[in-house]
């Protein structure tokens, strides 16, 4: 496997044919940067996050385990996650904005990277064992998917991903639909043990 431009193209253009969740993505990703930087958001705007990271595998993470974090993350306050968030729009650097993120219950690492797409897509992408496995089949990155996700494992993936786009002459989005559909189709889909 290879991630050229063509492929790239290609994968990214069938994205919308095979996640179910595209459209919903796309209008997010419009709302939520600027509704996020205004700080006018409600929980459901914040626990969408949540639930998205885990639904947009299509059934592949098990059901308990989906649940139970977004159960552990429905017990924070909504003013710490407001306030997480607010300093995360603020802070410069991606540790620091992965930092605040991480101190909520139930943010790991994996998740907080998900707040960053949203709150930041041209600059951001979400982290999971998928894309990252699709990177480690390509050649692109050289070690399995971290135990215990970090900061230096999430910025050596976005640095990764960042490359592929500036090679691709493409934006990040491109790249992270081209990953999900490699994952789905490429490398047997919804199937848990690829995202342990």
């Amino acid at each position: 496997m290879t991630l050229d431009p063509d492929t790239l193209e290609a994968s990214a253009s069938r994205y919308e044919t095979v996640q179910p969740l595209a459209t919903v993505e796309a209008e997010h990703r419009e709302m939520l940067p600027e509704t996020f930087a205004s700080g006018e958001y409600g929980w459901r705007d914040l626990e969408w996050v949540v639930q998205w990271y885990f639904r947009r595998f299509l059934g592949a993470y098990p059901n308990a385990t989906r649940r139970r974090v977004e159960g552990v993350f429905g017990e924070n306050d909504y003013e710490d996650v407001h306030h997480a968030l607010s300093r995360a729009v603020e802070a410069e650097t991606t540790e620091r904005k992965l930092d605040v993120l991480c101190e909520l219950i139930g943010i790991g690492c994996s998740l907080a990277s998900a707040y960053l797409q949203y709150l930041e897509p041209g600059r951001y992408l979400v982290m999971s064992p998928a894309e990252w496995a699709v990177l480690e089949a390509a050649g692109e990155l050289a070690e399995p998917y971290p135990a215990d996700p970090n900061v230096s494992g999430y910025d050596r993936y976005l640095e990764t991903c960042r490359n592929i786009a500036t090679r691709g002459a493409t934006d990040l989005w491109t790249v992270y639909r081209a990953l999900w559909l490699e994952w789905y189709e490429g490398l047997g889909g919804p199937d848990p043990r690829t995202l342990e």
